[in-house]
């Protein structure tokens, strides 16, 4: 097995794409543990990992985000955001926290919040005399609240990986997402203080009925896939179904439906999806060996003779999963590490709901975390801003984000008020 990790090593260092590396990793390993009698039916374990129903939802939800993306949204969010919040001091670190909270409802994706947002944020804000690297910043933490708020594509992620309920995850994420919005415009309000932000004057901001009518069908978006979902009207794949056709209603709503647009948004689609399903095939093979080897049993003996249970294994997992995110893609780690730590938590009576809000908004924590916080490297790579500066800019937010990660852990009722209330399961 020594030459195993030097193999990984030397893929990862050479560029090889990631799902390559893990299924030749993978491969090997079977046969340096002398399991090589197990490789033929791997296309089956393969085709067992990914034929999931919640599954099918993925790629529409991405679709829905794409068109809507694509359709001139954007400043749609960013006009009501500004009619809102734009007056106060530190207004437009207001307004790009509560864009990203309008912009979650559509996208469900950190990274695509981030890239959507950096090019129009970052570059208003050091022109009304903000620091750069404070508006790269809390542009990266406020992205965070895209996964968070539904629709999510780490919860269907997830929820396929565990057999939890989409919808009560969706549900479950609506006020840990709020609170994470609410701790930042807090945060930013402080900051704006003590550096003297300036706020916006009322004549230069939008009046706010026109900017609401305006982004009225993309805020009743969110509202159309959780209502089917939460009343029991549609499945997660069929909601996503209603979602597409929203989106195109919303698109030529916004007079931004092409045929062009609609091929650039299938494309993109299809090429996110392949990427995600590629990776989840090649980490099954991973996961099938980690079965037949017991390092889920050995893992769970481990955790008893620490006496880890209950809150102190979510701390642990805390740890884990924390750095897990600095260094994968939120999709990578979740179907790498799930299957390994999800077991043992929820033979130990945690609610398999809020055991999902605590590790998907972990992860996310990872990315604007160094050394490889991923929207911080989007964030970077679009604005020309130094990577480390901004990552120091960021360590606020970040503080912040973990104090709330903490209370998550400790307070279940935040993840679990709102599926409880509308009768969905959490166990």
């Amino acid at each position: 097995m020594w030459f195993i990790p030097i193999i990984f090593i030397i893929l990862l260092v050479s560029g090889t794409t990631f799902a390559y590396l893990m299924g030749a990793v993978s491969v090997l390993s079977f046969i340096a543990v002398g399991k090589d009698q197990f490789l033929s039916i791997l296309p089956q374990r393969i085709f067992a990992q990914l034929d999931v129903f919640s599954f099918m939802a993925m790629p529409l939800f991405i679709l829905t985000a794409e068109i809507m993306s694509r359709a001139g949204v954007t400043r749609c969010l960013i006009d009501l955001a500004m009619s809102v919040v734009g007056r106060f001091r530190g207004g437009l670190g207001h307004v790009n926290i509560l864009t990203s909270v309008f912009f979650a409802g559509i996208s469900g994706s950190a990274i695509a919040d981030c890239s959507a947002l950096s090019r129009t944020f970052v570059p208003e804000m050091r022109a009304r005399g903000y620091d750069p690297y404070y508006a790269g910043a809390i542009t990266a933490a406020s992205s965070m609240i895209g996964p968070i708020i539904p629709p999510s594509i780490i919860m269907i992620i997830y929820g396929g990986l565990t057999g939890v309920s989409v919808a009560s995850l969706f549900a479950a994420g609506i006020l840990p997402g709020l609170l994470l919005a609410v701790v930042l415009l807090f945060l930013n309000a402080g900051i704006a203080k003590v550096k003297g932000h300036p706020g916006g004057k009322t004549d230069d901001l939008p009046a706010f009925w026109p900017s609401l009518r305006r982004a009225a069908p993309a805020l009743c978006l969110p509202v159309v896939i959780l209502g089917s979902l939460v009343f029991g009207l549609a499945t997660p794949t069929e909601g996503a179904a209603i979602a597409v056709l929203f989106a195109l209603v919303s698109g030529h709503y916004y007079k931004g439906l092409t045929r062009k647009m609609l091929f650039d948004a299938l494309e993109t689609t299809a090429r996110m999806t392949g990427t995600i399903f590629i990776i989840l095939a090649a980490i099954s093979v991973l996961g099938y060996l980690a079965g037949q080897m017991g390092w889920s049993q050995a893992l769970a003996s481990w955790v008893d003779a620490f006496g880890l249970t209950g809150t102190k294994y979510l701390f642990f997992l805390v740890g884990v999963f924390l750095v897990a995110g600095m260094f994968m893609d939120t999709p990578v780690a979740l179907t790498l590490l799930i299957p390994l730590f999800a077991p043992q938590a929820m033979a130990q009576g945690i609610s398999p709901v809020h055991l999902g809000i605590v590790l998907c908004f972990n992860l996310c924590v990872g990315l604007i975390t160094p050394p490889l916080g991923k929207c911080l490297v989007v964030v970077s790579a679009l604005t020309s801003l130094s990577y480390w500066r901004l990552a120091y800019a960021a360590l606020p937010f970040i503080i912040v984000q973990i104090l709330l990660l903490l209370a998550l852990v400790y307070w279940p009722a935040i993840s679990l008020t709102v599926p409880t209330f509308f009768g969905l399961s959490v166990n």
